[in-house]
């Protein structure tokens, strides 16, 4: 079989994703016996380009590239994304809009349309998944296809297929994790002498902060993939607004130095723990002794650390962004599809 794929959102992650597929094509059908053609690209700012025999990737990079978009690639343009993901010949749709933690749209409505249609879907999108989960999965059912989200909470990092398929028998009773490299690239800074404004401007310059940096530092970014966690390992139904949460803003330089002297670091810590029955979660600053792995874990690195019955606590560490890494977890949520498939 060739798996035909189309991709809806053609920005960093859309960008990552077939510089991915380029590099590990020749790979991935001799390792994996996968083959495929990504047919069309749909992005209302960096182009449309479709071709039925499949885009030339080669070429597309080198557009985007030299251009930043891919206008200029021949063939047809006169489509969007909703056309993909209803009309298009594809079996398999990657979805790689930005996050919109208000409605989740336009992701949610190119997920629903796609699943809806029949096609599988990978998303790196975290908006959809943090607020409609459980319809999104249900319609995913009902339709016999698969919907994968890896890159949504650790990017390549593997966090969720760790706890849900590698740890599959395992009681999580808890989780704990580093969720946000840029607050904890902060952190960091600030343990090494920088004061929180320094730090944050260092961030920026380096591009691990935005120029409104409200989603990370005050603990947003973290907790929408706290929500995800919750509700796709542990089956809860948190919504956002149920995290208990406080960002970094009133950190100190101070705070980390008397930490630090107490054998304790502050991390921006993401938990997911049972209370009386019911499933609660938060994101705040707090104290760990230097023991405890979350807080040997520097700069933009994210971590998580399963608590478990039968192993105890696993942690996993990795990078939590980026292009290349996002990519991979898009390219790793497409080789399970077509695992599963072949069975």
């Amino acid at each position: 079989m060739v798996w035909r794929i189309g991709l809806i959102g053609f920005g960093n992650v859309g960008q990552g994703f077939i510089r991915v597929l380029r590099n590990k094509e020749r790979c991935l059908r001799d390792r994996f016996g996968f083959e495929f053609k990504l047919i069309a690209i749909a992005d209302p700012i960096k182009g449309n380009a479709y071709s039925d025999e499949g885009l030339d990737l080669n070429h597309i990079i080198e557009l985007v590239d030299e251009k930043g978009n891919i206008w200029d690639y021949p063939g047809e343009k006169d489509f969007d994304s909703i056309t993909l993901a209803k009309e298009m010949d594809v079996d398999i749709v990657v979805e790689a809009t930005p996050t919109n933690i208000e409605t989740g749209e336009p992701g949610l409505t190119h997920i629903k349309t796609a699943l809806e249609n029949s096609r599988h879907v990978v998303t790196s999108n975290k908006g959809p998944i943090a607020l409609a989960y459980r319809e999104l999965i249900d319609i995913a059912r009902k339709n016999n296809v698969f919907l994968r989200f890896e890159g949504t909470v650790m990017s390549g990092t593997p966090a969720i297929s760790i706890a849900r398929e590698a740890l599959a028998g395992c009681n999580i009773q808890e989780i704990q994790g580093i969720l946000n490299g840029t607050t904890n690239f902060i952190l960091t800074k600030m343990e090494n002498g920088y004061s929180y404004s320094d730090a944050l401007k260092e961030a920026q310059r380096l591009g691990y902060a935005e120029t409104d940096p409200t989603a990370d530092v005050e603990g947003w970014d973290a907790a929408v993939k706290t929500v995800i966690l919750a509700n796709t390992v542990l089956d809860s139904d948190l919504k956002i607004n149920d995290v208990e949460r406080m960002g970094i803003t009133g950190i100190s330089g101070k705070d980390v130095k008397e930490a630090l002297k107490n054998g304790m670091r502050i991390k921006l810590i993401a938990r997911i723990y049972t209370d009386d029955g019911v499933i609660k979660a938060s994101v705040k600053p707090m104290k760990l002794p230097l023991t405890n792995p979350l807080a040997n874990v520097m700069g933009v690195l994210n971590a998580i650390t399963f608590k478990t019955d039968h192993l105890g606590d696993v942690t996993l560490i990795g990078p939590g962004a980026g292009r290349i890494e996002t990519g991979q977890a898009l390219l790793s949520d497409i080789l399970y599809i077509h695992r599963l498939s072949q069975e």
